[in-house]
């Protein structure tokens, strides 16, 4: 039988999910201030150490949707970001906000609804999800965006993200993309965002997949 992925962290008043298919250890819950999760203690995650409230905030920084918590009462969950927005990271992979609808991801991945790191290095054994890989294949993107978009200045709505099979990620709705240095580049309602790690306009795709001959299996 194989092993459940997702470990369940019961509170009295809140439990915390982790869901280890889709974390790459960025780190925000264990840097977090306060004991809700400390390394190397059995088990690292205690829910009852801190307000639910807190246990909420420190759930919602997870950039890839790794963590979810459900409040027993079921008054608080999570509702999207006002905005949707993509960070390009620096040398890593997309971290994407918003009101996520991301073709073919399964029911028990809820976090993805709201947060996921996409890969962009086109080395993932998790695809579209980053799982680190880029740091082996000494993939080498600094994060800068060169285009500006069709300045739609509208925010929020449902983004939808669909991976072309051995092509692009394709996204439709209002979106917001940020370079690396934090700049708010580029704004529109559409985009082809390269996840072979080949584009010569990254993080925009340029048709280099197929030179490249990228496969997604």
């Amino acid at each position: 039988m194989a092993k459940d992925p997702v470990f369940r962290y019961s509170g009295k008043d809140v439990d915390v999910c982790w869901d280890e298919r889709l974390c790459i250890h960025i780190g925000e819950c264990g840097r977090a201030a306060g004991d809700l999760f400390v390394g190397g203690r059995q088990p690292w995650c205690q829910p009852d150490l801190v307000a639910t409230g807190d246990v909420v905030d420190v759930v919602q920084r997870c950039p890839t949707g790794a963590l979810t918590f459900e409040t027993k009462d079921g008054r608080v969950t999570e509702v999207p970001a006002p905005y949707n927005q993509v960070v390009v990271t620096y040398n890593g992979p997309l971290l994407i906000q918003g009101d996520l609808d991301i073709e073919g991801v399964p029911d028990d991945m809820p976090g993805v609804r709201y947060r996921a790191a996409l890969c962009r290095c086109g080395h993932s054994g998790n695809k579209p999800f980053c799982d680190n890989s880029h740091e082996q294949a000494n993939f080498r993107d600094y994060g800068a965006v060169g285009e500006t978009g069709d300045g739609n200045t509208e925010e929020g709505g449902a983004l939808a993200i669909k991976a072309l099979p051995d092509g692009p990620l394709l996204l439709a709705g209002n979106l917001a993309i940020t370079a690396s240095s934090g700049r708010d580049a580029w704004r529109g309602k559409n985009a082809a965002l390269c996840r072979c790690g080949a584009s010569n306009n990254k993080p925009f795709c340029d048709g280099s997949h197929k030179r490249a001959g990228f496969k997604t299996d």
